[in-house]
């Protein structure tokens, strides 16, 4: 996979869009950090390659949750502590 900078995908445009078809992905840096995506895309594929990365961060998404529940200690409530948390949290914004 190929990484450009923000300035190279300025300087360098046209030759990236002649480029990014064979190369199917590149990636693009800002001071050495990766900040996005250029993906390849046809009129056939892209609905495809949208529902595929949105799957991809939903994912990463639910990861994340995970990982932070464990961190805090929640990942260790029971369905009675979690059903008593929802009551309380209705009861509170029926008032």
């Amino acid at each position: 996979m190929r990484f450009l900078s923000v300035r190279d995908l300025r300087g360098k445009s046209a030759q990236i869009w002649k480029e990014l078809p064979s190369e199917k992905e590149m990636v693009i840096t800002s001071n050495g950090r990766p900040i996005a995506i250029l993906a390849s895309a046809t009129e056939a594929s892209l609905e495809e390659s949208i529902a595929s990365f949105r799957q991809s961060r939903s994912i990463r998404a639910a990861a994340d949750l995970q990982l932070k529940s464990v961190e805090q200690g929640t990942d260790k409530i029971t369905m009675d502590e979690i059903n008593a948390e929802i009551k309380a949290v209705r009861k509170k914004r029926t008032r």
